[in-house]
């Protein structure tokens, strides 16, 4: 009983401040707080697409994700880190955990070199299933059919810290990763790069986009990538067709409707596990090149629709189908002591399908000395899948393995919510709440050759209440008390469905954007407990979800700035202590594995401004990995690391002006190739070598 009191008190007061602002039209929106807002001019790319983030160079001044409204992120009560589109272009990321690498509280490393699945944690939370986010909708993903996700294809992603299940609904308790699409420019923008790397990479680029008729209501955007690459492992293949058409309509300045697609077609190698000895990782790779692709096929559509009515109110809908259909064929050892090694195979399929919807009206107005940011929403995620395997001999030596189900299920959440970001001169109070409604059935086999099924049917409020104050010296203190709520896609071990996963946190905090320079500071402390939480187990490459109670405590800094001068730079350092309270026998009050309780990072880029040289740039980047366990039982120790990063890049127009626009560079990860090993839940993995990859680009 206590969520209707609770939504309908919020929602009244919310209401009655509409009413108001109803019968005061003739007062303009906004307040001091607003006209004061440090606003950061969008980093420049020949045109510019519609406002998602806004950025200069590698400080970003608004990202829409924070609060689906636009506003400053100086003025956001909660941290939010992150990564520009110049970011991506310095530093050239070739997976998305490459570009989270430098994201303070995001472990990125925790199963070492694994190109089939980005997989990682925030604040010490796994999210690779519960914090995935793209264009501001949630990646719905299967056991194994996870959304991959190419660079290229991205201008940008933020990462909210903590959990943000009031605006969006389920959601990881540790934090999001939003990843924002490339979308139609305003101007012509022609781009064609090629590169070659390590392991003989070799990768074909292309980005058009601009005005497709001649008012400019209409605009595009194509974005391809072909790539044929081998690693480090032989027999091992890392290839990708990706292609992303974008078009966006402007019938008047108020209106705007953008779709967004993209199909990619991918092969991996099936496995990427090498035997373990105990603790250590042995020369003895799991796979055999006979019986080793990993092939997924992904298409999503959707489109993000804006319209302005007045200076009050605006709606908003965004939308996407999504699809995953792959194969999974993997090695395993059977006997590391015989000769040859005994071998067997395994086989996993997966389709998956998903649709995500958000509607959205804003509302801006004032009651008296307080500006308002109202924001009203209701949204929905469906997801429907189905997952096949089996298991036998590798092909020549046996009966290959032979697909049988083994589990489906159809998931729906439906939730409204409601923000307001009211603003008293400096003092910004933001309330959000949200409910939700979860339905689900689940699939799997009797024992009889045909299908039990289970259902599920649950409900939960999350809130949000946040407080920040601009003071005169340019500093903002805040405080953020916020829950979540997420449904988990998927069986536990025991068959059994995923109960969702619960959260809440404490936040406290301050932001500073230094006068007259282009560079913020950013630094929090958190406390947030979650229950019923999922691990993650990659070793297998099947979800085995185990479900425990967490704890996490930590702080956080974080600066990103870029000068006059060419230099920019990012630097962060983050403290978690993660503990289990509620785990496998044995685990309680210990650390959960392979999350340090120190990382820290620094990358800087100096370009030269002027004279001979002009146009040349160095990048250069380190990232220290505290020591952590190797288990949940807290037996062994991962070694503390560091890793090193560089580039060189030069704009070939400073030599001579019919160049303009060539750029070539080198991006070098992991430059001295440490190969340190890493644990997670007790099964262990080398880290990713030294990668090498040379680029030249030409835009115009």
């Amino acid at each position: 009983m206590m969520f209707p009191v609770r939504l309908a008190f919020l929602a009244s007061a919310s209401l009655l401040a509409l009413a108001s602002a109803a019968m005061a039209q003739d007062q303009p929106a906004g307040g001091d707080a607003a006209d004061e807002a440090v606003v950061l001019e969008p980093i420049t790319v020949d045109g510019q697409s519609e406002t998602v983030m806004t950025s200069e160079g590698y400080v970003t001044g608004e990202a829409r994700a924070a609060t689906k409204t636009g506003t400053p992120l100086i003025e956001v009560p909660q941290s939010v880190s992150t990564v520009s589109e110049k970011q991506l272009d310095d530093r050239n990321p070739q997976t998305l955990l490459d570009a989270l690498a430098y994201v303070p509280g995001a472990r990125t490393g925790a199963y070492g070199f694994d190109p089939r699945f980005d997989a990682f944690f925030v604040r010490g939370f796994p999210a690779t299933y519960t914090g995935r986010f793209r264009d501001g909708l949630r990646e719905m993903n299967s056991p194994t059919a996870i959304f991959k996700t190419e660079p290229y294809g991205i201008e940008g992603i933020t990462i909210l810290k903590g959990p943000a299940s009031a605006l969006y609904g389920p959601a990881s308790v540790g934090g999001l990763v939003d990843v924002i699409s490339k979308r139609p420019l305003d101007e012509a923008f022609r781009e064609v790069e090629v590169s070659y790397g390590s392991h003989d990479r070799k990768q074909v680029n292309v980005d058009l986009s601009g005005p497709a008729n001649a008012e400019g209501t209409l605009l595009y955007r194509l974005t391809g990538v072909g790539r044929a690459s081998g690693t480090e492992i032989e027999g091992f293949p890392d290839d990708r067709l990706y292609l992303a058409p974008a078009v966006t309509w402007r019938p008047d300045a108020d209106t705007s409707l953008t779709v967004l697609g993209e199909v990619m077609d991918s092969r991996t190698g099936g496995t990427a596990a090498f035997e373990n000895d105990g603790s250590d990782v042995t020369d003895i790779y799991s796979g055999d090149p006979r019986y080793n692709d990993f092939d997924q096929q992904q298409q999503r559509i959707g489109w993000e629709f804006e319209h302005r009515f007045d200076e009050t109110f605006t709606v908003r809908q965004n939308a996407r189908y999504a699809h995953i259909d792959n194969r999974l064929e993997y090695a395993y050892v059977v006997d590391p002591t015989t000769s040859p090694i005994t071998r067997a195979a395994g086989l996993n399929a997966e389709e998956v399908h998903t649709v995500v919807l958000d509607n959205q009206l804003e509302a801006r107005f004032d009651t008296g000395p307080v500006s308002h940011t109202l924001l009203v929403g209701a949204d929905l995620g469906y997801v429907t899948y189905e997952q096949r395997n089996g298991f036998g001999a590798i092909p020549g030596e046996g009966t290959p393995p032979g697909l049988a189900f083994a589990s489906a299920q159809d998931m729906l959440n439906a939730g409204v919510y409601v923000q307001d970001e009211m603003r008293f001169g400096n003092l910004a109070l933001t309330l959000g709440a949200r409910h939700d409604w979860l339905s689900a059935e689940t699939e799997t086999p009797d024992g009889a050759g045909g299908r039990s099924s289970t259902t599920e049917d649950d409900t939960d409020f999350s809130g949000r209440a946040g407080l920040s104050w601009r003071t005169d010296l340019g500093l903002v203190p805040y405080a953020l008390y916020s829950t979540s709520f997420a449904p988990n896609v998927g069986i536990l071990v025991d068959g059994t469905p995923a109960r969702p996963t619960e959260g809440e946190q404490v936040e406290v905090g301050v932001k500073y954007q230094i006068p007259d320079t282009n560079a913020v500071i950013t630094a929090s402390l958190f406390d947030i407990r979650q229950t019923n939480g999922v691990v993650f187990d990659a070793s297998s490459g099947v979800n085995e979800q185990v479900q425990l109670d967490l704890r996490s405590r930590g702080f956080e800094i974080e600066g990103a700035a870029s000068f006059r001068n060419g230099l920019s730079l990012i630097a962060s350092y983050a403290y978690v202590d993660l503990t289990i309270e509620r785990g496998a026998a044995g685990t309680a009050g210990n650390r959960l594995s392979s999350v340090p309780h120190h990382t820290a990072s620094l990358w800087a880029d100096y370009t030269i401004p002027s004279g001979p040289a002009v146009g040349l740039g160095f990048g250069a980047g380190v990232r220290y990995v505290g020591a952590s366990f190797g288990d949940d039982l807290n037996t062994f120790e991962n070694d503390a690391r560091v890793l090193v990063d560089a580039a060189v890049h030069y704009d070939l127009g400073g030599l001579d002006p019919d160049l303009e626009g060539t750029r070539l560079q080198v991006n070098a990860t992991n430059l001295f190739d440490d190969r340190e090993v890493t644990c997670t839940s007790g099964y262990c993995y080398r880290e990713a070598g030294r990668s090498v990859i040379a680029s030249l680009r030409y835009r115009w």
